[in-house]
């Protein structure tokens, strides 16, 4: 697989959470004056602890009191402030609300760094409270590895986890890549209120894996990246795993570790016999563009692979005979602490489309809320797209497996994905949000438990690669925005009526003498959300948006 890297939950389903591109980066105007003295806080506050608000990664904050489709518009909304940091923000920025640091309570967003370091920032005032750098005495971040997917160094990619209730003010997780004569990945623990390692950390991540046919395959730091967000259920974090430029032999792994003593809990290799050189021989690696695993109420894990090995032949259970799931729906069952794979789906064209390089796992996964169907069932459903254009909707019940006359799949809408998917979807008011590389934004409503066969609205204003990765702020079910990333020199920051993607609220290029400029753009950026300002991580820092005054 060849592609540039450059609240309240709704229904049963969502539960417990709070709420390439290139060039050299342009410096964003100075922002307006702050207001002297402390900056009252909101009376709703919101949490963001993982990647697009929750478990199910549905993208959406629903307890957004302050912005609303009546006051966003450039006349009254616009750049605050620039976050500046030591490198590149792949990583979505995390925010928790009313936080004690240093005996004062603040609004904290962190933000986390290609060079290695995480950033505790004063939400509403922009001052830093800690910086921590996660390099190891005589440690350089990692280089690029020869490719331009994450450039031009590596250190931490994939999205943070927040857990509020660990550790004594609450613990971050990460994790991060660095070198020193050769490559290390380490899992981190990190105090929120200090920056401080917990829990004994950081853990060293090593890993191996039995073999078809005898021996072991081990987990080589220097060959994989962690591109996906990291996921925390039930008290434990789950890595997923990428190749660098499919680089081969690399094959599909998923760690997990405790929360709380960082020891090695679980490994699955989602490709054990994945040692080829070929899109249809290697990997599958886990990429998701930035998208992490979801996981529902029950603790099964879901996630999307990327092209490569599959077998056609299946063993008596309807699975691959040799375990590997190139292009694949998993459903990952974690009873006892250990990790399978419990159902699947798999197209029938998997050969040739991985072949194509024609990547399932480009985008992201995403469960759907419970959905009625026309028989009043309630079905449990998951969504997810690559590189084919198209939009599959599994039944996570009964996934549909592997045939070669036919997909056996809820619902499959062939090509209304335009360019394909390299982005991770959204959700609101029973409508789902998809940004196509190189197209408008869409929205398809449902229907007893079914899509339209076309979008329902889409946006004027069209995506350049790799599309756009939209995230929701709403009160409730009342005064949805969509909000969404362009990947352009100067980067755009659009707000749609979600309702309504033809009338566009907002974006940052609308105001005189780029006043809401904020550099040039990057890959894979999910802006965030919370207590009415809007986060979108750059190539030098975060910008911060929200209602000037």
């Amino acid at each position: 697989m060849r592609f540039c890297f450059a609240a309240t939950l709704v229904a049963s389903l969502i539960a417990g959470v709070a709420a390439c591109g290139g060039g050299p980066s342009s410096q964003p105007n100075p922002p307006p004056p702050v207001p002297p003295g402390p900056t009252p806080l909101p009376a709703q506050r919101t949490d963001v602890v993982t990647y697009k608000n929750d478990l199910a990664r549905t993208g959406q904050n629903l307890t957004e009191t302050v912005l609303t489709p009546a006051n966003v518009s450039a006349a009254g909304f616009g750049l605050l402030r620039f976050l500046a940091t030591d490198g590149k923000v792949d990583a979505q920025p995390l925010y928790l609300s009313g936080l004690t640091v240093q005996g004062a309570t603040h609004n904290v967003v962190f933000v986390a760094t290609e060079n290695d370091s995480v950033y505790a920032f004063d939400a509403d005032s922009g001052s830093t409270l800690w910086r921590a750098s996660l390099l190891g005495s005589g440690e350089t971040p990692s280089g690029p590895h020869g490719c331009d997917q994450v450039v031009p160094v590596i250190g931490i990619t994939s999205t943070p986890v927040i857990d509020r209730a660990a550790g004594a003010h609450g613990a971050l997780y990460a994790v991060a890549m660095s070198n020193a004569g050769g490559d290390h990945q380490r899992l981190h623990a990190l105090d929120v209120a200090t920056g401080a390692e917990l829990f004994g950390g950081p853990r060293e991540i090593t890993a191996v894996y039995p073999a078809p046919g005898g021996g072991t395959r081990t987990f080589d730091p220097g060959q994989y990246e962690e591109r996906a967000a990291l996921l925390l259920s039930q008290g434990t974090i789950y890595t997923s795993w990428t190749s660098h430029c499919d680089s081969a032999p690399y094959t599909g792994w998923i760690i997990a570790y405790s929360q709380t003593s960082l020891a090695q809990t679980a490994v699955l290799n989602v490709a054990p016999n994945a040692t080829g050189s070929g899109f249809a021989s290697a990997g599958p690696a886990i990429w998701m563009s930035g998208g992490g695993p979801a996981a529902d109420t029950s603790g099964n894990v879901y996630l999307l692979t990327g092209n490569g090995a599959f077998e056609t032949a299946l063993d008596g259970n309807g699975f691959p005979s040799g375990g590997d799931y190139g292009n694949s729906f998993l459903k990952l069952a974690t009873s006892g602490g250990a990790l399978a794979v419990a159902d699947y789906f798999t197209m029938y064209d998997e050969v040739g489309e991985s072949a194509a390089d024609l990547d399932l796992g480009s985008g992201g996964a995403m469960l759907l809320p419970d959905l009625t169907d026309s028989a009043g069932i309630a079905r449990h459903l998951m969504v997810g797209a690559g590189k084919d254009g198209n939009l599959y909707v599994v039944n996570r019940d009964s996934m549909g497996r592997f045939s070669p006359g036919g997909d056996n799949v809820w619902q499959e809408l062939t090509g209304v994905l335009g360019g394909g998917i390299w982005s991770t979807p959204a959700w609101f008011n029973g409508t789902l949000y998809y940004g196509p590389s190189g197209g408008s934004l869409l929205a398809f409503t449902a229907a007893a438990a079914r899509f339209p066969g076309s979008a329902s609205s889409r946006s004027s204003a069209s995506f350049p690669y790799p599309g756009s990765a939209p995230a929701v702020s709403a009160n409730g079910s009342a005064n949805g925005i969509v909000w969404a990333h362009e990947n352009a020199s100067p980067a755009v920051l659009h707000a749609f009526d979600a309702g309504n993607l033809a009338h566009e609220l907002y974006n940052s290029s609308q105001a005189a003498n780029g006043r809401d400029h904020f550099g040039a753009g990057n890959k894979f950026i999910t802006p965030m959300i919370a207590d009415g300002k809007v986060f979108v991580g750059a190539q030098t820092g975060v910008a911060v948006f929200g209602l000037l005054r």
